[in-house]
This record gives structure tokens, sequence and C-alpha cells, in this order.
């Protein structure tokens, strides 16, 4: 029986580039909300961005821009990383908009009404990156950035008052935290006394949030603000029947990084104010380079849109569902990619569908042929056996968050397709008896457009160009029952679904380490630093990153191509003192000869700023070091 389904993301911070964490979190939650819509369910998926803060402020003071028109700037790429993903969200909530303020204006009255809120002075020590105030055993860690000792007024929320009741709560509701390891991980943290939480910060430190209700000269904390989200967003105190319909949300999904602020201080707020909590809190691993953590300081941060250029949306989609056992982290490596693209997409599941079609089109007028039982119906009672059981088996998979074993149930049940033909040889049978050999045809897209339609939610957009090349566009999608498939139905346009790849173009995947990581000086002396004056700079033609740079550096003029243009207008660039290596092997790019390479550092907003020289004195080709 059909039924509701509300599924949530984390909103992301706007200024941060979107990545291949944020892409997987977003891709997840589409595919489960596609999932339900194939079964019938009412689906709601929300996404959206965290705009407020201290961060957000201070690098619109930097661009000198007002925050408002640097969060309308910056939330566009997430909402195009979403629209080239083919995310189906339903809502894309903002914490700008007023619609959500007017909820935590309210949220706060209440809380304070109710005597939940307090205020008093507070001295601690204060993480300007992490925007929260932490312990000194979290200082100790080395895991905290800008650490500040702060003393000032401040409100409070009673947290502290909430620790058993969210303790019983946890231990009672075994699915409000999963997987299992993040459950007990909650609980170990709840073993320590619980502080009450400090959710306001003065407008002398912060301007850029939400307006205290019962106090103009503060603003309220960035969690507590961005936590509300999951409720404003579908009409609390505003729409009580859209609020009715869709709370609890089904699932919430999260990285691992973000557990305590939403298993402790998002359900304590809610227990508060009186409202239910979540069914569902699942909590992801990371996607690791190697086996380290994505870092914008380590330089191997995956950007989505680099791979979907590459190589096409739904092979990124497929990569990171089938890769991933949920709960756990996972390596991205490109020979990864490319072995799992080419063993299931490419081998198995692309070659199969080139087969049927073919076939189909070369010896039955491209139309669908007849699919009979006949005295050999062995075979096609077991192709019949095996797909009804995986028909039964994906949803118990997926609804055990088990999305690779899922996939991966899928693609044996193409192995058995291919199988099946091994099996019945059609292609021997043709001749002979044309007949019998339309049947196997018959079975083998049949049994192939029930796998299809279970890689709907997966890759969405592939998966409707091959069922077109098998005629099952019109069956619908949740239509899993064996002989829907109609003979006589035309064929669509044939073209190689999945075309082998030998290796991707360079990601920001780090070379493997050799065994010895350290440069000896003799290395670093054979790098040629020098200063050049820029003498022009113009965009390269159809790459939008790419900027030609014509440079003096002492002993004559020399282009370089650097991937810039994102960060500086090439009319700025004019008479800079600007650091590159000038002994750099000379390469092509883009069809540009490039001579060198310029320095430059990416500050924690992802800006990237060039190593400049400020005296004006100093010549073109003066050394540095």
């Amino acid at each position: 029986m059909a039924g509701k389904f509300y599924i949530t993301t984390p909103i992301y911070y706007v200024n941060d580039q979107p990545h291949l964490g944020h892409a997987y979190t977003t891709i997840l939650a589409d595919v489960l909300a596609r999932y339900h819509r194939t079964l019938g369910d009412d689906v709601h998926f929300l996404t959206g961005t965290d705009e407020h803060g201290l961060k957000v402020q201070q690098a619109a003071q930097q661009r000198g821009a007002d925050p408002q028109a640097h969060t309308d700037e910056f939330v566009q790429r997430f909402q195009e990383m979403w629209r080239r993903l083919d995310i189906s969200h339903d809502d894309f909530i903002r914490t700008t908009e007023e619609r959500h303020k007017k909820v935590v204006r309210r949220l706060l009255q209440d809380l304070y009404d109710k005597g939940e809120i307090y205020q008093d002075e507070y001295e601690g020590l204060y993480s300007v990156s992490e925007e929260r105030f932490i312990t000194q055993r979290e200082l100790d860690s080395g895991e905290f950035r800008q650490v500040e000792k702060i003393k000032e007024q401040n409100w409070f929320f009673r947290m502290s008052a909430y620790q058993q009741r969210l303790i019983d709560y946890i231990n009672e509701h075994p699915q409000f935290i999963q997987p299992d390891h993040r459950r007990n991980e909650v609980l170990g943290f709840l073993r320590q006394p619980l502080s009450d939480l400090c959710i306001s910060r003065p407008k002398s430190r912060l301007e850029w949030g939400i307006e205290l209700p019962f106090d103009s000269d503060y603003v309220t904390y960035v969690w507590f603000d961005a936590l509300t989200n999951y409720i404003s967003a579908i009409g609390y105190t505003e729409d009580q029947a859209t609020f009715s319909k869709w709370w609890p949300a089904d699932y919430h999904l999260i990285g691992k990084d973000i557990l305590t602020t939403h298993c402790v201080y998002w359900p304590t707020m809610f227990m508060a104010a009186g409202i239910d909590l979540p069914r569902t809190i699942f909590a992801h691993g990371w996607w690791l380079m190697g086996e380290d953590k994505m870092s914008k300081s380590r330089g191997n941060v995956v950007r989505p849109l680099d791979l979907i250029d590459q190589v096409g949306v739904d092979p990124l989609r497929y990569y990171l569902m089938r890769d991933m056992v949920l709960g756990q982290d996972a390596s991205f490596t490109a020979d990864s990619f490319v072995r799992r693209y080419n063993a299931d997409l490419a081998n198995d599941l692309g070659n199969l569908v080139n087969r049927v079609a073919k076939f189909i089109r070369s010896n039955f007028d491209g139309k669908v042929p007849v699919g009979v039982n006949d005295e050999n119906s062995t075979l096609h009672e077991i192709l019949i056996t095996r797909t009804k059981n995986v028909v039964s088996r994906v949803p118990e998979l997926i609804g055990a968050m088990r999305l690779h074993e899922a996939i991966e149930a899928i693609i044996h049940l193409v192995r058995n397709v291919n199988w099946y033909l091994e099996q019945t040889q059609p292609w021997k049978q043709i001749k002979s008896d044309p007949a019998r050999a339309g049947s196997v045809l018959y079975h083998a897209a049949e049994a192939l457009r029930i796998a299809l339609q279970l890689l709907h939610p997966v890759m969405p957009s592939r998966v409707e160009a091959m069922r077109a090349m098998i005629g099952a566009s019109d069956i619908p999608l949740s239509d899993f029952n064996w002989g829907a498939l109609i003979s006589g139905t035309p064929l669509g346009e044939h073209e190689t679904p999945f075309p082998r790849i030998d290796k991707l173009a360079a990601t920001d995947e780090p070379a493997k380490p050799e065994e010895d990581e350290g440069v000896t000086f003799a290395d670093f002396e054979r790098v040629d630093l020098r200063v050049a004056r820029v003498l022009a700079a113009e965009p390269v033609a159809g790459a939008d990153k790419l900027v030609k740079l014509q440079i003096a550096v002492g002993d004559g003029e020399r282009q370089i191509v650097a991937g810039i243009a994102e960060h500086y207008d090439p009319k700025d660039l004019l008479g800079k003192l600007i650091v590159v290596v000038a002994n750099l092997e000379q390469a092509k790019i883009r069809g540009e000869v490039s001579q060198g390479m310029l320095l430059a550092a990416e500050d924690e907003d992802g800006n990237l700023v060039l190593a400049t020289v400020d005296d004006p004195d100093v010549e073109p080709g003066a050394k540095v070091g």
C-alpha cells in the first residue's frame, strides 16, 4: 500500500565548492526518492543551503559584497550541480528566505516563552572555523582552527535538561540513529554531562543572521537556525495541513562529521518545542581519496562536474551508489572507477542491451518478437524465477539501506540474462527455427526490461535510453510483472549505452607517494621560482577555467596557461608581478603552449589567491627562494 515518504539532506554551506561528498549525499537521497515514487508513494525530497554565519559575513566583506548578494551568487553553484546530477528534489530551502526566518523566530519565541532559553555570561574557547564554542579536550585534539578565547553575555538553550530523555529515546527507538555503530557513538557522547547550548551571537561580533525575537542585540546561532530548515520548508507554524502530511521525516541523511549537531542538538531542541523527532537519521561515511579524507588543504578534492564532463552523470551516480557500503567509508580512485564502469556498465549491461537490440533489429524487423512457452521451457522458467526473486529481494535490501547489495543483485540478474542467451544460442536457431529464436529474444528482453526498471532510480537518463532500445519505453516503471513487454512494439534508436573507457583524464587525485615522501634540498633547488610580469592576458577559447598569459621572466617573454578564470578577470592581471615555476617542462593545454606554472593558494572559501610581489622595484626574472 502506497504511503508518504519525506527525505532530507543536510543543507550545504553556501560558501563551499560542491564536491564529491555533497554529491554523494544528494544522489543517495535522490535514488531513495525516485525508488519510493516508483512504489507509488507520495514523496517529498528536500535539500538546500545554509547561508548565515560569521564565515559568510567575512567572505562577503572580503569581496566588498553585500552578504545577501554574496549568497545569491554562491548558491547557484549548488543549484547548477543538482541540475547536472539529475537531482529530482521537490524543494530547495535557503536559510535566507523569509519563509524560513519566520519559522525560526517563532520557534525561538516559543522556547523563550516556555523558559527553555535564558541569558548568562560565558567564557570559553570559540572556533571561528566551526562557528561554535569548543571544550579544552576538543582544542587539544588539534581538529579545530582559528580558536579564540571569548567572554561575553549570550542566550542559552537548556539542552542539559533533555540529556536523559534523549538517551531513553535512542534506546527505545533503535531505528532513530543508523547505522548501529553511529547510535552507539552518540550514546557514548551522552555518557558525559551535556552542557547547555549557546544559541546566540552578539551583533557586535556577527550581524549576518536571524535576529532573536526577544533581544534585538543578538542574532541566532547558525546551527539553531540551520537545523530548523527541515520543518520550516514544510510549513511548521505556517501551514499545519502540509506540515502534518510530511512530518516526521522518514529519512534524514547526513555525513558522519555532523553527527552530534543532528543527533543531540536537533532532537533536544525539538523535544523542548514538543515536535516529534524524525524517524531515522542515517549517517553515512566519507569518500576518501586513497586512504585520506578529501580536503582542499591536501589538494585531493574530486569535483563531480569534472567527472560528468568525461563520462556523463549516470556512470558517476552508479559508481557512488555501488561502491560505498552505507555507514562505512569508501575510497575513490580513478582506477576503481574505470574498473567498475567497464565491468558492470560497458561489459555486462551495455553489451547485453547492444546484443539484444541488434539481434532483434536485424532479424525481427526492429520489433519486439513473440514470446511463447514451448517444450524447451526449463531455461526460460529458470530466468523468470531468478527475475522474480530479484524483484522481491531489491525492496528488502533498499529498506535495509544496503543499496550496494541491491545494485549487485540487479547486475547479477543482467549476468543471468547473458547466461540464458549463451545457453539458448538464438543466433544458431535463427535460420532453422526463427520463432524459437524470437521467443528466446523476447524472454531476454523482458528480463532486461525489469532489470533496467530496477536500476532506473540510480541511472534515470541512461535507463530511459536503454528501455527505448528494447521497446519498453511505454511500460510504467512500477510494472514488474513478467510479460508486460508487448510483442510487435518497435524498438527505439540504437546507440552504445556505455562505450568502454581506458582511463579518466587527470582528476585532483594525488599521485601515490613513494615510500620516502620527503623532498631533499637538492630536489628543491631544482625548482626555479622566478618573478614574472604579466604583459597580456586573455581567456582560452572554449575553456571556461583557463586564462592565457604572456609574461616577461627576465630572459625574454613566454606564455603560460593557468586555470584561474573563475577567480580573476584577465584585465585585472595586467602589470602584476607574479611568481612562476620557470623551468617546468613545456606542455600543451587545450592546444595552447604553456611554458611554466604560476603559484597560487586556495583559501578556506575555495577562492584562489595568486602569489604576487608587491615591491615595484623587483625586476622580472628575479629568483625566488
